[in-house]
């Protein structure tokens, strides 16, 4: 979720050769998210066949209190921190070299990144954090608020912030570590929870928009942005409905600020009313605009609402992006363009809008989930312990990197150049999504997601 758009600049006139159907599974980031994800899980599965194990790769913090326990914690996990960085270092630089990022550049900031990262996951062990709840995602979320909006960040360190594909790289590890039978057993109650959240958000600020005067497709994408998945959807949106450039762009600025400030809002609202770890996080899954920021308030509340807000977030409201492509590109030939060209509405709208990483999702927790189902109750201890637990240990750094990235690439001062009448009706669909994610989650549904 970042607020900056990068583009490939060429020379006027130049134009690069059409891409066959195979290239774009190495050019597009939403596959890279796939590959380095799923490469993690079957790495973590060879390891364990091969009589290893991923912790090599996963270094875990002993609680400390004091600067010697620190620095005793930091030598048992010396060799564990160096092995973990050059496998994401490797790993990710691939995909950015693939993805014409400058390869010193991005190296320079991943360490950059890395070692900021390893300082928010000493804190969290740090017995006086964890005394007053000091979440280490808020954490890392101001301090990469306050630092990219005090300072200029260099352009070598802004490489290395992809927040959309170290937040989903967590999501495809964090499907590795949920059974499918329970993504089965959720999957209709989050489709139905979702549905009922993108439609109606939709509606309000789309007509909210309209009765403000805005521009159809403008209030389209708008909407889409509010209510089904964020940055994503609004870029999705945006070239299959043909809108304005700088109308994704002022969406994008207005999900990222909104998302931002319901990460703190949320999460005291939830604190505040004692709300459990299942129907909070199903809660932010339905109220958050983007993945990145529903994973850091959610992760302020431990694995069951971290698991709770991915089946509705994931599962539900995800998966809507190729579908609404599919119904506004539809209904912007048939009554809003005047001309003929523009997106064909069909069957490929849906296959080439849908998010590729859910797929490895999908995926990754089938893998796990005949692996487990087909060995001996011993084999499935050592699968958790030496496959389930270092990959969520491994999720927690993708997780890191993405609230880090969210807070240094979020500029408050973007909000002044919209204008205050996309802000308003975006915040109408905000409010919305809060009272209706409480709703749904706390009360209608609360004993399915506390019971999950």
């Amino acid at each position: 979720m970042s607020n900056v758009v990068r583009t490939n600049q060429l020379p006027t006139g130049v134009q690069l050769p059409k891409q066959s159907k195979w290239a774009s599974l190495i050019s597009k980031e939403d596959w890279w998210t796939v590959w380095i994800g799923l490469f993690v899980v079957v790495f973590a599965v060879v390891l364990w066949a091969a009589g290893g194990s991923l912790k090599t790769f996963s270094p875990s913090f002993k609680t400390w209190s004091n600067w010697t326990a620190l620095w005793a914690t930091l030598g048992d996990n010396a060799l564990k921190i160096i092995d973990l960085y050059v496998l994401l270092l490797v790993l990710f630089t691939v995909a950015a070299v693939v993805l014409k990022t400058r390869v010193g550049h991005f190296i320079g900031g991943f360490t950059a990144l890395f070692l900021l990262s390893l300082i928010i996951n000493l804190f969290s062990s740090w017995t006086i954090a964890s005394k007053y709840g000091i979440e280490a995602p808020l954490v890392a979320l101001a301090i990469g608020l306050i630092v990219g909006n005090v300072i200029q960040i260099p352009v070598w360190i802004d490489s290395a912030l992809r927040t959309e594909l170290y937040v989903k790289v967590g999501i495809i590890l964090l499907g590795a570590t949920l059974p499918f039978t329970l993504i089965a057993k959720a999957g209709p109650v989050a489709f139905l929870q979702a549905s009922i959240i993108a439609v109606i958000t939709f509606l309000v600020i789309f007509g909210v928009a309209k009765a403000f005067g805005l521009d159809n497709r403008f209030a389209a994408t708008l909407g889409t942005g509010g209510s089904v998945c964020g940055v994503s959807a609004s870029i999705a949106i945006g070239s299959s409905i043909q809108t304005k450039k700088e109308h994704v762009s002022v969406t994008i600025s207005l999900v990222v600020i909104y998302a931002v400030v319901f990460i703190f809002l949320l999460t005291a609202l939830i604190k505040a009313f004692g709300i459990e770890p299942g129907p909070a996080g199903a809660w932010i899954g339905t109220s958050e605009f983007a993945d990145a920021a529903g994973i850091t308030a959610a992760s302020s509340f431990g694995d069951h609402a971290l698991n709770t807000f991915t089946l509705v977030k994931v599962v539900g409201r995800d998966m809507f992006i190729g579908l609404w492509c599919f119904i506004l590109a539809f209904i912007s030939i048939t009554f809003w363009e005047k001309r003929s060209e523009g997106p064909k509405a069909g069957a490929k709208q849906i296959i080439t809008r849908f998010p590729k990483f859910v797929l490895g999702f999908f995926v990754a927790s089938i893998l796990l989930t005949i692996i487990i189902s087909n060995v001996s109750a011993a084999s499935q201890t050592v699968i958790n312990s030496d496959v389930i637990a270092p990959i969520k240990a491994i999720r927690t750094w993708a997780f890191t990197f993405t609230f880090l990235s969210i807070g240094l690439t979020t500029r408050f001062r973007e909000l002044t150049k919209v204008g205050w009448r996309p802000v308003v009706a975006f915040g109408a669909g905000a409010i919305v999504n809060v009272i209706l994610g409480y709703l749904l989650s706390v009360v209608i549904f609360k004993s399915f997601w506390s019971g999950l």
